[in-house]
Formats: C-alpha cells, structure tokens, sequence
C-alpha cells in the first residue's frame, strides 16, 4: 500500500488548481495526483484541434514533468480508481495497487454518455473525450468519406466542423429542434446552423436515432422518421456524466454527480470533490447543478485545494455560472448565465451580429451573441454582483459593453 497525505484522483483543471492551492499553504505534505489518463495533464477543450491537426499531441500539455517534480507530487499515469473505502481511507486501483490518503479530492471528470440504440454495440463508433480519442478520430478521417455525428452540442459540432473541412460529407443529428440549445436561443442558433450548412452539413434537427444497421465501420444510421443514413465513420456526441461509477457503495452522496456542499465538501470527512464531476451549487437557483467548463473546474479545485491544506482565506463557492465560446469557422459565438430561459426582460438585436441580454428585476442574468464578440468578464461581473440596471437600461442594451465597463470601473474604485 502507497501511503500520502493528499491523494487527488483525476488530473485535468479542477486538479491542477487544487494542487496549486495546496502548496501555496503547505509546501511539503506529501501529494499524488492518478489519472486513468496515459499522459500528462491536458485540457479536453484542445482535442478538436487534435482531431484537425492544427496542434500535434505533443504540443497540448498542460504541465510537464518537471512541474510535478518542483511541486513535489508523485503523478500516476494509467492509475485507474475502481473503489474508495472511506472507512479505511483508501482507493484502490485496477492494477491491483491500493492508496491510502488523508486528505481525498475526487476530480475524476466526466466521460460520454453512450445512448441506448439498437444496434450501436456492433459497429465501430467514436467518441470524443480524451487524447486517445481525438487521435484514433483523426486516423479513421483519412480513409472515410461519409460522417454522421449524433449530438450537435459543442463536441458533436466542433467534430462536424473538422470533418467538413477535411472533406468528407457531414450529417449531424439532433433531438433539439435547434443546435447548442444548452447554450443559444433558436435565433442565435440559426446563424450558426447557416454557417454549417454553408459549408456543406447536413442538420437533421429535431430527429432521433432509433437504429443502427451494419457491423464494423460501414453503417446506416436509422431516424425516427425513417430517414436512413449511410456512414463509414460514426462519432456518438450526445453528451457525458460525471465519472462516479467507481464510487459505488462508499457512501458517497451521489445525484447525476458527487454533491459537494459550497466548501465542496462531500458528506464524508476529509473527501472534496471539484470539476466535472462536482455538483454543486447554482448561482442562479442555489440548488445542486452539474456545470462542467474550465472556469468552473478552477474554482472548485482552488476552495477544495484550500479547504485540503486548512487555509484561512478560504471563502464560500458562490455558485457555477454557465460560460461557453463556441467558434465555428472563423466566427464566433459566445454566452454566459442563464440565456436559454426567459426573464422579466429578453432584449435582442440583430444585424450584422446578434445578441441578447436576459434581464430579471432589472439585473442581467445572461447575454449571448454570434458575430458580436463581448467581453465574457464585464458580463460575468454584472451577473454576479447583481448590478442593477435600472438606471442605465436604455444606455446598455444600446451600447452594453461600454456601459458594462462604465459600471464596472464605478463600481471597482
């Protein structure tokens, strides 16, 4: 048995930033970082850049070698978790190797979702969440011709885009009746669904895959309208769930993902849980919600590494706030909070760009755009300090990111 004081499993953002916040109160406790991975950290955001080859794997780390080593923390590569005995304070691995820790931080992250379709487990079907999976993609794209991505979230559509442009001929299907509607109202989608079929994708909007038919890379994908599709790469974007299946029976608390309270705390002493796999606090509702993007990841792992090393400055998580930027063919598209439901007020404008401000008691809980970049941070800040608007209202939904910086400067001094 492997004995550390802090023992964080998973290695991607929400890890580093614990790690980080660990050493800044305790520099020599001893740490290790597992990781299911066979690499050292990286950001699954790079992977479509992978899949295009505009960056070679070996350029996508996020820290080396020598980082851990300065840091002085053992990191495991091909360490992958399959129990947790809270009682004994171990992990136990598929290797057969067992840690024991007293201080936990479960950063596992989240993996794809694999629906349920007839026929999907006789055919060879990609999916897009690590570094592995990008490149056995970028493989499969030089000797196919026909693509069909199922899910037109950000993955399924940053695939479609690489796929398109490598030359092959795209079909993405979609439940939604419009493209990222976590993210974009049907307005803001519709430009962005333009672009793709502009470039030769084919939408199946509204759709569903109920079939598949074939065996190995050859297939036709069956629609709920009787559509039939044929393909010889096959890419399954509908989504992911937090990685909590080795968690089973440790008395984790456990919803879609580990519930962590706003120290991210689980229900167990000396277990912290931060990143995809968290659920945690809304800022919009104050209930438990899965949030799974970079800033969010930061900021757990910096409360979790603080809460890990007892550090006095630790404040409360004051709740995830959803941000998203999404590019597409040399535009973009971006949106923060809550932009997909209404508020008191939806004010949008269109003309070369589009945007829309969603406004509740006259206070900005979300904006979104396509063509009309914004600054994320202005918008993020009016959102959380709940500025009211009031005063000022014809003047930003006129000019929002100069009256936004007005704000914001007034209110910083």
């Amino acid at each position: 048995m492997r004995k550390t004081k802090y023992l964080i499993v998973g290695s991607s953002h929400a890890a580093l930033e614990a790690l980080r916040a660990i050493r800044q109160v305790d520099g020599d406790g001893a740490m290790a970082m597992l990781t299911r991975d066979a690499h050292l950290p990286y950001s699954p955001t790079i992977l479509p850049y992978v899949v295009s080859g505009r960056s070679p794997a070996s350029r996508v780390l996020l820290r080396d070698e020598k980082f851990f080593a300065e840091n002085g923390c053992t990191f495991v590569p091909n360490a992958t978790a399959t129990a947790l005995d809270a009682n004994a304070r171990t992990v136990a691995l598929a290797s057969g190797e067992t840690w024991y820790y007293e201080k936990l931080l479960i950063a596992t992250g989240a993996a794809p979702a694999i629906p349920p379709i007839p026929g999907l487990e006789n055919v060879r079907f990609h999916v897009l969440r690590s570094l592995e999976d990008a490149q056995a993609l970028r493989a499969s794209m030089q000797g196919a011709r026909r693509a069909v991505v199922l899910g037109a979230g950000l993955v399924g559509l940053h695939a479609a885009e690489n796929l398109a442009e490598a030359g092959l001929v795209v079909s993405v299907v979609e439940m939604q009746d419009h493209v990222l509607a976590g993210y974009f109202d049907a307005t803001a989608s519709t430009r962005i669904e333009a672009a793709f079929r502009d470039h030769g994708v084919t939408l199946h909007l509204g759709r569903k895959a109920v079939g598949i038919e074939g065996a190995g890379e050859s297939c036709t994908v069956r629609l709920d309208d009787g559509t039939g599709i044929e393909a010889d790469l096959l890419l399954v974007a509908v989504g992911v769930k937090p990685a909590v299946e080795w968690l089973a029976g440790s008395g984790i608390a456990i919803n879609k993902g580990v519930l962590v309270d706003d120290a991210l705390r689980t229900n167990l002493p000396d277990i912290w849980a931060a990143g995809d796999v968290a659920e945690a606090r809304d800022f919009h509702t104050g209930s438990p919600s899965l949030i799974g993007i970079i800033p969010t990841a930061v900021e757990q792992g910096r409360i979790a590494g603080m809460g890990m090393a007892g550090d006095s400055y630790l404040k409360p998580y004051a709740g995830g706030v959803p941000v998203n930027t999404f590019r597409f063919f040399g535009r973009v598209a971006l949106s923060i909070g809550k932009t997909t439901e209404g508020g008191a007020e939806i004010a949008e404008h269109e003309a070369q760009g589009y945007r829309r401000a969603v406004l509740a008691e006259g206070r900005l809980i979300g904006f979104s755009s396509v063509d009309e970049p914004f600054d994320v941070g202005v918008m993020g800040e009016l959102i959380r300090r709940r500025v009211d608007l009031s005063g000022c209202r014809e003047s930003f939904l006129a000019r929002p990111l100069e009256t936004g910086r007005r704000l914001m400067s007034e209110g910083w001094r």
